[in-house]
């Protein structure tokens, strides 16, 4: 048997849904998570519909089925926004809060997330769903090694001022565990150890990396079929007609699946400066899927996100 058709018989598909649908094709994952304190989930593209309407459906079932009750906003902060006191008392218009935040940020999906929040907060006031809130301090000086420290020393600080479980909704960069791992946009190259390498370290089995990948379709551009040598690539040929498949990384997978799932990877990360002329030119190496995930869930066509 080949390792696409391995992946295929492994891996539980997922259903073309709208956030506010039944969860059950999501409950494989569920399972996967078991007690972990922090669950990111790691997006190859911020600016796509379908990875954004993923995440909003994650969120939904680990708060509601496994007791998370705060969200980590990657790019901005909720508190400056105004979202963070919006869905707790729903004060002001949050998407007028949204056109303050980073472009990526500024969606009819994430503003659904907002409003869900919202909606749940006032059926259950006593138990509330937040947005993690950032510390105030100085930004370290040292690049994205910096970078990667305070992001991970963001998510202590909350985790342990509110003791809720947190689901983290970012980009894989951040979120992989990569010990380290290279991020290669075009003509830019950086290796370093990400906040996702950091937690691990921290936490343990406490922190869950789930990688959020995608086929072909459009995120503000079109994007053509993964590169050959893209584990994308692998896992699109896998989804044999289906909207998306969860697949368990940290299973005994047979041969020749577990080898691969142990190889050097590479896989497609789609962010500012992508251009899908020089596709093969934006990814991540440096390490292999079963060390930077503990799932992917992959989605095999994407269409770009709904600006406000």
């Amino acid at each position: 048997m080949s390792v696409v058709e391995q992946v295929r018989e492994r891996s539980a598909g997922l259903a073309d849904r709208e956030p506010d649908e039944p969860l059950d094709d999501l409950r494989p994952l569920a399972a996967m998570v078991g007690d972990a304190r922090v669950v990111a989930l790691g997006a190859a593209s911020r600016g796509t519909r379908e990875l954004a309407v993923l995440a909003h459906r994650v969120v939904r079932l680990l708060v509601e089925e496994r007791g998370f009750r705060s969200v980590a906003l990657e790019g901005d902060d909720p508190v400056r926004l105004g979202l963070a006191a919006h869905v707790t008392t729903g004060e002001g218009d949050p998407r007028r809060m949204l056109a303050g935040a980073r472009p990526f940020l500024r969606t009819e999906e994430v503003l659904a997330l907002v409003h869900w929040m919202r909606a749940r907060n006032a059926r259950h006031p006593g138990d509330p769903v937040r947005f993690a809130e950032i510390p105030e301090r100085p930004a370290r000086g040292d690049g994205l090694a910096g970078l990667e420290r305070d992001l991970a020393d963001n998510v202590d600080w909350w985790r342990e001022r509110s003791g809720d479980r947190i689901v983290y909704w970012g980009g894989m960069a951040h979120t992989a565990v990569g010990d380290p791992l290279t991020l290669t946009q075009d003509a830019f190259v950086g290796t370093h150890r990400t906040m996702g390498a950091h937690l691990r370290e921290r936490l343990g089995d406490g922190y869950r990396s789930i990688g959020l990948t995608l086929g072909r379709g459009t995120a503000g551009v079109t994007l053509p079929a993964p590169d050959a040598g893209f584990a994308g690539a692998v896992l699109g040929r896998a989804a044999a007609g289906r909207a998306g498949y969860v697949l368990d990384l940290r299973e005994e997978h047979p041969e020749p699946l577990r080898a691969w799932l142990g190889s050097p990877a590479r896989t497609r990360l789609v962010g500012p400066s992508y251009d899908p002329a020089r596709d093969a030119a934006f990814h991540l190496s440096g390490g292999a899927l079963r060390d930077w995930f503990d799932a992917v869930v992959h989605t095999e066509e994407v269409t770009s996100a709904r600006f406000l």
